[in-house]
């Protein structure tokens, strides 16, 4: 059966909002984690949408005449992606329209975390809603956590992408510090996830660079993305993502299982599963 803390969560919202962190570590990096519990997580209804820019291409977000509404703020609904939003070639709008025309028709859409599969990149970083994202930091590299299904990246600091990179869930991700920022550079994606949760695809010709940055103080956490793949868009676009600091203890464990194969009748995307063992 999937855990869930209840007390770790509601421990980390309890945090007093006027406490400040120290943002750099003694060698002058970005100290996303300075002791063991601390961890980052969302701040704000539709945390696992994008932000957009303040200015230039941004992400695609809900059609206007089809607004999102996410669970306890009103009458929920599903994701309609806005179609219109010019960073989109049009064999993705074709994709993508008939998958609004499957949700309008009353299909239940995919959605990763529901299904218990990978996120990829960019999209681990607007996976959950509510569990904790936790950073583990060397001098080689930084390993980002997601609680939710225990989703791992790991970022190799301060040498170049591979010669050939074979596609993966998550890619190769390079890194480095660039003041109090972290840059994450990653290609070697497979084509399998999708960039959001309105379902906007992508090739395996997708570049994305990322900038951590703590704000507020240490408070929050901003995660800026830029997206760049010649095959699926018309123009690199960017999106924001925040987090906010809670101190919840440890890492747990948090399990997707398959706990119930019949969905009440509606077709949903079967739960990963392997057909050889790993080892």
């Amino acid at each position: 059966m999937t855990k869930f803390c209840l007390m770790c969560v509601t421990a980390g919202l309890l945090i007093s909002s006027s406490a400040s962190w120290p943002t750099l570590a003694a060698d002058g990096v970005p100290n996303f984690a300075p002791d063991g519990s601390t961890a980052w997580t969302s701040d704000r209804p539709k945390s696992d949408d994008f932000l957009p820019p303040p200015s230039g291409p941004g992400p695609v977000l809900s059609d206007k005449a089809h607004p999102y509404v996410p669970n306890g703020q009103g009458q929920s609904t599903y994701r309609i992606a806005d179609l219109t939003n010019p960073i989109l070639m049009p064999w993705a709008i074709e994709q993508m329209r008939k998958t609004n025309e499957e949700v309008l028709a009353g299909k239940v859409p995919f959605i990763a975390r529901e299904r218990c599969w990978p996120a990829g990149v960019p999209g681990l970083n607007i996976y959950n809603r509510g569990q904790p994202v936790h950073f583990i930091q060397t001098s080689e590299k930084v390993v980002i956590i997601n609680e939710l299904y225990a989703q791992i990246r790991h970022i190799y600091l301060n040498v170049p992408h591979s010669a050939h990179v074979t596609p993966s869930w998550y890619g190769e991700s390079v890194g480095h510090y660039e003041g109090d920022e972290l840059v994450v550079d990653t290609i070697g994606l497979n084509d399998r996830t999708f960039v959001d949760n309105y379902r906007t695809p992508h090739t395996d010709q997708i570049h994305v660079v990322e900038r951590f940055k703590m704000i507020d103080g240490g408070k929050s956490l901003q995660v800026t993305v830029t997206v760049d793949d010649p095959g699926t868009f018309n123009m690199p676009w960017s999106a924001i993502q925040h987090w906010r600091r809670i101190h919840q203890g440890p890492l747990i464990e948090d399990l997707c299982e398959p706990n119930n194969n019949f969905f009440f009748g509606y077709e949903v995307a079967p739960l990963p599963h392997a057909d050889q063992p790993d080892f």
